[in-house]
């Protein structure tokens, strides 16, 4: 399996970077659809799912760093991110609250910090460093 304990971080930063420039292309994807709609074209299907796929990852990602995370805050934070992300992308597709699109940029930013931080200062070095802190 591609995405594993050793390097759960890595794929971790890598979604969410990828996910953070889906959100950023978004509004230009917008400015181009805006012409498509005269002509009855609307956003491929795929990029409308994107958001769903970048979630699935970052869970794996952040499941198995929480794993191997040698400090629990940082399970917490993980989580807790992910967490507002699920709930912004929500709100996105749902529109229960009115709330500034630029708002999902924080938990992407957030969640590609903790997992650069996790990948350089978190790791366990052995089983009984995260036995430890279960």
């Amino acid at each position: 399996m591609i995405l594993n304990k050793s390097n759960s971080d890595f794929i971790g930063a890598f979604t969410s970077s990828l996910c953070l420039l889906h959100c950023i292309c978004t509004p230009f994807l917008f400015m181009v659809q805006t012409h498509a709609i005269s002509h009855s074209v609307s956003a491929p299907f795929w990029w409308k799912i994107l958001d769903f796929v970048f979630l699935i990852i970052s869970f794996i990602a952040i499941y198995w760093s929480s794993k191997t995370t040698s400090k629990q805050w940082m399970k917490f934070l993980m989580w807790i991110t992910w967490l507002c992300l699920c709930l912004f992308i929500l709100n996105e597709k749902l529109a229960w609250f009115s709330i500034p699109e630029y708002a999902i940029y924080l938990p992407g930013i957030g969640l590609i910090v903790l997992h650069v931080y996790n990948k350089k200062y978190c790791q366990c070095k052995d089983d009984q460093c995260c036995a430890l802190h279960v």
